[in-house]
Parts: C-alpha cells; sequence; structure tokens
C-alpha cells in the first residue's frame, strides 16, 4: 500500500473515533504503571494499568493480541470482543500500530509462558496520522535517521541505548567531579570577542545593545576568570560552536567539558583525564578492556607518553623556532604536503598533528611537548622555553582531550595574543581581550587546564564510527 493511501486510511480511522464524541488528544491521563513495571511485579490475576505506543497487531479470529511498548517494555495485550464492552471494542479495533493508548486489565500469561493484559478498558492519548518506518523492522536510511531521529529512535532499540548511555557518561562525569570537589559553572555563550580555543566562529548580532557578538568556541577564558575570583576547582558541561568544517569527528555544535584547578599543571590534568575515562569505562563500556571498530582498547595505566616536539624533530627535521615556510619545506622534503600553498604556523602544525594521529596506537596516548608559539594560552617549560606545558589526549588515533599549565602572567599573556592576532588570516582578525588580561593583572593562581571532547568520548563507549551517531540532532546539508 502507497504511503499516501496508509495517510488516508488512517485519518479515516481518526474520524470514525472522533465521530463517536471520543477525544483523540485528550490531556488528562488516567492512573497507569510503567510496563517494565508491570512486568517485574507479575501476578497471575493481578489489575494493572499501562500506557504506550502499539507496535503490533494481530487477529486470531475473534480474538486480538497487540504488543504495547514504552520506555521501559514491552507487554502483549489480549482483546475479546465478549470481554469488553461494545464501545472500548470499537475503539481497539481502530487503533493502529503507532497510536498511543491507555488500556486496563488482568495479567496473565499464555501458554507459552508470555505475560499479557487481558484487556477490559481502553482509550485512545494519541492517534498517529503516519505509519512507523518499515513496519518496526528498522529505519536503514543512513540521511532519513538523521533528518528524523525520532523515526529513528522509534525503529532502532540500538540507537535508542546510545543515547541512553550519552547521558549516563555525562552524568557518570559530574559524579566523578563533584566528589572531587569541584563546583559545576555555566558561563556565556555569546561573547564579545571569540577567545579560548582556536577556530572560526558564528557571528550574531544583539539589537537591544547594538553589539557584534560570537557563538562561544570555548569558555575557557570566561571559567579561568572565576579562578581568579576564588572558585579553585571549576567545571563545565559545555556547548561550543565552530563555523567549519563537518565530518566523522566534527560537527559545528558541539559538548565539551572543560575543568580547571588551582595549584595543579599540566601533569595533574592528565592524571585526571586519566581516571575519569578509566572509571566511565569501568562503568559503561564493561571494563578497562574494550572493541572499537574492530580493535581492541586498553585503558590500563599508566598511558603512553609521545613528545610532539622530538617526534617532528625526528620525522621531519622541524624545530619549534622554524618558520611556517621552512617547516612547510621540511615537510614536502620527506614527501608530505606537496600541494600544499603558503600556510599559517598552525596550519602547518595541523598537518603535522594529522599524519602523526595516523600512526597512533589504539590504545591512549598523551602527545607532550606542543611548540609555545601553538599554545597561547600555555605556561613554557622552565629548561625548553620554546615547548609548552601542554598534552593533546589521543584514544584510538582520535583527539578526546587537551590540556595545560594555565598561563597566568598578564604581560606575557598579553604578548602572545597579540603575536598571535598577527599571524591569523585578515578575514579571521580579532582584537585582544583586554577585559580578561584586566583579570590576569588581578592575580589568577597557577592552575591546571582540561578539555575532554564528550562527543568523541562517547563514540568510544558505545562503538561508534561517526559523531552523527553520538548527537542527536546533528547539521546537515539542507534536503536538495
Amino acid at each position: 500500500m502507497e504511503l499516501e493511501e496508509l495517510i488516508q486510511q488512517k485519518k479515516a480511522k481518526a474520524e470514525a473515533i472522533r465521530q463517536k464524541g471520543i477525544s483523540l488528544y485528550p490531556s488528562r491521563i488516567p492512573a497507569h504503571t510503567a510496563i517494565g513495571e508491570t512486568l517485574a511485579g507479575f501476578s497471575e490475576g493481578k489489575n494493572v494499568a499501562v500506557c504506550g505506543r502499539l507496535v503490533a497487531k494481530r487477529s486470531h479470529g475473534k480474538a486480538v493480541f497487540a504488543d504495547l511498548r514504552d520506555a521501559t517494555g514491552k507487554i502483549q495485550l489480549y482483546v475479546k470482543a465478549d470481554l469488553i464492552t461494545e464501545e472500548k471494542f470499537f475503539i481497539f479495533d481502530n487503533i493502529e500500530v503507532a497510536d498511543f493508548i491507555w488500556c486496563k486489565g488482568e495479567l496473565f500469561r499464555t501458554r507459552t509462558g508470555e505475560i499479557s493484559i487481558k484487556l477490559e478498558d481502553v482509550a485512545v492519548l494519541s492517534k498517529a496520522l503516519r505509519p512507523l518506518p518499515e513496519k518496526w523492522h528498522g529505519l536503514k536510511d543512513v540521511d532519513l535517521r538523521y533528518r528524523q531521529r525520532y523515526l529513528d529512535l522509534i525503529s532502532n532499540e540500538s540507537v535508542r541505548e546510545v543515547f541512553i548511555k550519552r547521558s549516563c557518561v555525562i552524568s557518570g562525569i559530574r559524579k566523578f567531579l563533584d566528589a572531587q570537589g569541584y563546583l559545576e559553572v555555566e558561563t556565556p555563550m555569546m561573547h564579545s570577542i571569540a577567545g579560548g580555543a582556536a577556530g572560526r566562529p558564528f557571528k550574531t548580532f544583539h539589537n537591544e545593545y547594538g553589539m557584534d557578538l560570537s557563538l562561544r568556541i570555548a569558555p575557557e577564558l570566561y571559567l579561568k576568570r572565576l579562578l581568579v575570583g576564588g572558585l579553585e576547582r571549576v567545571y563545565e558541561i559545555n556547548r561550543s560552536f565552530r563555523n567549519e568544517g563537518v565530518s566523522i569527528k566534527h560537527n559545528p555544535e558541539f559538548t565539551m567539558l572543560e575543568v580547571y584547578a588551582a595549584y595543579a599543571d599540566y601533569e595533574d590534568m592528565m592524571f585526571l583525564a586519566q581516571e575519569l575515562i578509566i572509571s566511565l569505562a569501568k562503568e559503561l563500556a564493561g571494563g578497562m578492556t574494550f572493541e572499537y571498530q574492530g580493535k581492541n582498547i586498553d585503558l590500563t595505566a599508566p598511558w603512553q607518553r609521545i613528545s610532539f616536539a622530538g617526534t617532528v624533530k625526528e620525522k621531519f627535521g622541524i624545530l619549534p623556532q622554524d618558520e611556517p615556510e621552512v617547516m612547510l619545506k621540511k615537510l614536502r622534503e620527506k614527501g608530505f604536503a606537496k600541494d600544499a600553498e603558503r600556510l599559517s604556523r598552525s596550519q602547518v602544525a595541523k598537518i603535522m598533528e594529522d599524519i602523526l594521529e595516523q600512526q597512533m596506537s589504539m590504545n591512549p596516548v598523551f602527545v607532550t611537548d606542543y611548540f609555545a608559539n601553538l599554545s597561547p594560552l600555555a605556561k613554557t617549560k622552565k629548561d625548553e622555553p620554546l615547548v609548552s606545558e601542554r598534552f593533546e589526549l589521543y584514544v584510538a588515533g582520535m583527539e578526546i582531550g587537551n590540556a595545560y599549565s594555565e598561563l597566568n602572567d598578564p604581560l606575557e599573556q598579553k604578548a602572545r595574543f597579540e603575536e598571535e592576532i598577527k599571524d591569523l588570516d585578515p578575514d579571521e582578525r580579532k582584537t585582544v581581550d583586554e577585559d580578561y588580561i584586566l583579570a590576569l593583572e588581578h592575580g589568577m593562581p597557577p592552575a591546571g587546564g582540561l578539555g575532554i571532547g564528550i562527543d568523541r568520548l562517547v563514540m568510544l563507549l558505545t562503538n561508534q564510527a561517526s559523531i552523527r551517531e553520538v548527537i542527536l540532532f546533528p547539521l546537515l546539508r539542507p534536503e536538495q
């Protein structure tokens, strides 16, 4: 049957019920219990009431069987015309798969042992005017799954499990950090100056104040203002936005964890990241070892460390003091970046990172010793002033986290900002965040800061290859 024909059939049945003076979308819901609770508390002959979506309906002569599902489980309904009133049987006869109903009856077991409800009463809660996709056998069209995620959640139980686990990851992060004395805070999502990370912002405008604003690319500079204010351990589970490319690892709107601790450094943040992820894996992935895309990951500590400065010197002969043109020339001599034109220092660094990323093991790796001129918010090493106290955390060859010993010298920070701005393309130019410098001038304690990409972390813990599989409503191209 064609879709339009099915829709017309459903509308006709809805009208038949409405003609009887029965509401199809009532606001008052009779008392009921969850299906899972009903199944767990089974007792032969017990009277129960449940709500849910009808997911199957089949006739066997004068009897009708149906399956009702809610978020907690599924139960079979048994209906016989001579066991309920004519009006109630009429309602049941005209409800269909996809409709939401309330029903009441007596629990019993069928001859095959299946727990069922012998229906005595039924009410429509919401009449669906479109059929469920592919008759409940699963939604396969990937683009449709993302555009109409509600159908994906209805059809694919594994998808629902991913997003339930995502919620558990976020609550697990909160539980872990709260137990260590961190305070959860909220900082602005609209910034007058986009800072705290490298990235192209989304622009917006505030009419009342006549202000140009950007959606935040990172909450870092506001969180560090809180360190100045005496909140010594803070974290934010934040939504950030970058007006850049889309890939299996990138979505323009994404979720980050950022954590800051006074009197700590990047070594402390290494330990924190390691312990947090191990804690989540034990709770949600079954232990210290689990599979990701057909390969095993082992989180057993201590995690491997690789020096970025040491590796690029060994592989390409690149030094921290090299100008971007020199770095690019050395990469080309080794057979890389042959088609690249004139690039900024950060663009050349991105090429180097991509090359290293492809050679990572599946197990966690801390990449340390990033060039200071690539890390404008990080302190430099005491004995190596061209190298920063910074790491990036990779798992399964994918960047999961980034951390620094936070720079708290206001004069050096201002000079770094001014140098960073000179390195940007003209259309990306921005001004120095003088308000942040002012905050630093009032004194910020030494601190460690850590950022973890929650979307990518969920990808790992749920064995998903694409970031779109762990974001409920990813940004998509307009339909043609």
